[in-house]
């Protein structure tokens, strides 16, 4: 018998090392991937009662507020969407989302994209990127409050674990809501006289609120206490276990304080990012922010529990909205209290500031900001004449937007259908008194830009002064599209751009996508200008930014990629669409 020598070992170790690979190449491995999720909708206008009132309502697929979309981090959303509105344009933002690489797609009518025209289908597709608690809603004119809105949900990757346990997963949306048209509201507003949209008529929470029908005024058959579209919203849970309720507002005016019967809250994140935890029992919380908070159902489960929504930061004319915290197998409209918790008082500052302040980065989770800014801009926000029209501005000038959207005209450089002339950085900080009615109280109205230097640190300032009303001063909840930001601090009065930088806090700041500015005060924010594209700052409440309360921040236009033609076909960029 023959020996193999060594080179014929050699050899046929080879040959099975060869066949093993070849096996391999055959056999699936399990490989965590992204998924890609989509979504066809049909956007159009339907008779709704959310509040038992019969109107006009801006339904997603036949409902208001649309489906939740849920998804993984950095799966993919696509979503079709077809406006079947018959006689008005449309845009869909997703608020909180970055859109990191596809700023075209941010959904910011007259920033990143032209209108979806009536019968035209548009198709939306970004990456979600971080988990988290995220929004999506209308952003052409007033339509966000006509009821187009809902929740994004993105969970961690497989394997992955929060810095806090719970059993269950939920999200509510609380919403204002007006029973006049988005139509008859912004033509009050750019009318002379001004008329002024009003206190919302009812506080929705979860698409369902409840109006008193029997006001007088109103017309026979629009209103009826028992239709069932407007029976409380009603949240089944199980006793013992914990929650993770997540809590979005999309007011179209009002800040809220939202609460559970006899329960405790414990906050865990906030737009997106984990959150130092701390206890509240009234939540505080401002149009476009997201907050997650963990309940335990460790009360009487023999009976239910209310959840309420209280308007705060401006005189109530509306009722509080009321849900049911139902625990099983209770039925929900049984074993409730009388007296729903009735809130916290409409005009103490105080807790609404302390709960600003009690934001911090959860101490596992910090991201450490830039300890020096490149650029700061102070914002102050005031309310004033143009032209004998009411607008609210910044710095003395009120915004408006152009024909063409910025990202497009920035991106093939027509430098001619937007103002050139840089917006002011400041105001005569020296001689402006916040707490009085402006002397001047004239402004202009423009539509230039800032222009950032790409990876730029920016400082914001945002200072609250009086209205046009003496000794009034309003809450502004402040959205940043594209970014996270910094909160660096709050403060009371007017900032000192001398001493307040000291205060900043650069060790745990909470990141977020929007911030309140208080009354009579000022929020300092940072962010990195890192993202190529035209990012839209404004004042969340619909009617102020309408009112031109907003800026349009510009940061390396030359890195954004060839632009989809679908965002064209409006103001110069008619005819580069596609045919």
């Amino acid at each position: 018998m023959v020996k193999p020598s060594h080179s014929m070992r050699i050899a046929s170790n080879l040959l099975a090392l060869s066949f093993f690979f070849l096996f391999l190449s055959f056999i699936s491995i399990p490989v965590a991937e992204a998924t890609v999720h989509y979504h066809k909708w049909d956007v159009k206008y339907e008779f709704k009662s959310p509040d038992c009132y019969k109107k006009l309502v801006i339904t997603i697929n036949g409902k208001s507020p649309g489906p939740t979309i849920l998804a993984k981090q950095n799966d993919t959303i696509i979503v079709e969407v077809k406006n079947s509105l018959l006689t008005e344009n449309l845009a869909i933002h997703w608020h909180g989302i970055r859109q990191i690489g596809t700023p075209w797609f941010d959904g910011t009518e007259g920033v990143t994209q032209c209108p979806i025209v009536p019968g035209d289908t548009f198709k939306y597709q970004f990456v979600v990127d971080r988990p988290g608690t995220y929004l999506y809603h209308a952003h052409y004119g007033m339509q966000r409050e006509a009821g187009l809105y809902g929740s994004i949900r993105v969970s961690l990757p497989d394997g992955e674990s929060e810095p806090f346990a719970y059993d269950y997963d939920r999200s509510i949306i609380l919403t204002d809501w007006y029973h006049n048209s988005t139509y008859e509201q912004s033509v009050g507003l750019s009318s002379n006289p001004f008329v002024w949209v009003g206190e919302p008529h009812s506080l929705l929470i979860q698409g369902k609120g409840k109006f008193d029908c029997s006001t007088p005024g109103i017309p026979a058959g629009v209103c009826n206490a028992s239709n069932p579209e407007c029976s409380p919203y009603a949240m089944t849970i199980v006793p013992g276990k914990t929650y993770r309720l997540r809590v979005s507002s999309l007011t179209a005016l009002s800040a809220l304080s939202f609460q559970i019967e006899g329960h405790n809250m414990t906050v865990v994140e906030a737009d997106g990012h984990y959150v130092q935890p701390f206890v509240v029992q009234n939540l505080f919380i401002y149009s476009g922010e997201t907050y997650s908070v963990l309940v335990k159902a460790d009360k009487d489960p023999s009976r239910n529990y209310w959840m309420t929504t209280n308007v705060v930061s401006r005189k109530p004319s509306t009722p509080p909205g009321q849900a049911i915290f139902n625990y099983y197998p209770n039925h929900p409209r049984r074993f409730l209290s009388n007296t729903p918790p009735s809130g916290p008082v409409w005009d103490d500052v105080e807790p609404r500031f302390a709960q600003s302040l009690a934001l911090k980065a959860h101490k596992d989770h910090i991201h450490t900001p830039p300890q020096t800014a490149d650029t700061t801009i102070v914002m102050l926000n005031t309310q004033n004449h143009v032209n004998g029209y009411v607008r609210w501005s910044v710095n003395n000038v009120s915004f408006n937007l152009p024909h063409t959207p910025y990202l497009v005209a920035l991106k093939l450089k027509m430098n001619h259908v937007f103002s050139q002339v840089p917006p002011p950085i400041g105001y005569d900080y020296q001689n402006y008194d916040i707490h009085n009615v402006s002397k001047n109280t004239n402004a202009t109205t423009s539509d230039a830009i800032y222009r950032l230097d790409f990876n730029a640190t920016v400082d914001i300032i945002l200072q609250n002064a009086n209205s046009m009303s003496n000794n009034t001063s309003e809450t502004h909840p402040w959205h940043l599209h594209g970014h996270d930001f910094w909160v660096l601090g709050y403060g009371k009065g007017k900032f000192d751009i001398n001493n307040d930088q000291n205060k900043f806090n650069l060790v745990d700041p909470i990141m977020k996508n929007t911030v309140p500015l208080h009354p009579y005060g000022w929020t300092a924010l940072r962010f990195k200008a890192d993202n190529p594209g035209a990012w839209l700052f404004h004042c969340h409440i619909e009617s102020h930014f309408f009112m031109g309360m907003g800026v349009v921040f510009e940061e390396g236009i030359d890195r954004v990629g060839k632009l989809p033609s679908s965002i064209m076909g409006c103001g110069e960029s008619k005819g580069s669409q596609r045919p």
